[in-house]
């Protein structure tokens, strides 16, 4: 089964940095995409990036460009979101997703098809 565990989230203020972990099992970490997702409230959830760990890819909203940098441990079977220059606006409860068959349809067209996703962890910005 696959599974997927948030941690890392809190109360932070506008400029300060966070760090969130995915951390995953029940399938072969580093042959899949793991993406991340916020979701804030009364809002639609919104992808933030994506890692491919084994071709070195990764994905970036526009939104977070520059501030936010995904990576991976595969030995510990963690994906990695390091939020750097957090704002208001980044206040939203973060999501890990993977999904073994068509990760990159889902990611950009249709998320709530994704296979699995972690419970969230939630970042808050203080003005």
């Amino acid at each position: 089964e696959v599974q997927l565990v948030e941690s890392g989230g809190g109360l932070v203020q506008t400029g300060g940095s966070l760090r969130l972990s995915c951390v995953a099992s029940g399938f072969t970490f580093d042959d899949y995409s793991i993406g991340w997702f916020r979701q804030a409230p009364g809002k639609e959830r919104e992808g933030v990036s994506c890692i491919n760990a084994n071709v070195g890819s990764a994905y970036y909203a526009d939104s977070v460009k520059g501030r936010f940098t995904i990576s991976s441990d595969n030995a510990k079977n963690t994906v990695y979101l390091q939020m750097d220059n957090l704002k208001p606006e980044d206040t939203a409860v973060y999501y890990c997703t993977t999904d073994r068959i068509n990760f990159g349809y889902y990611y950009h067209s249709a998320p709530y098809g994704m296979e699995s996703w972690g419970k969230g962890t939630l970042v808050t910005v203080s003005s």
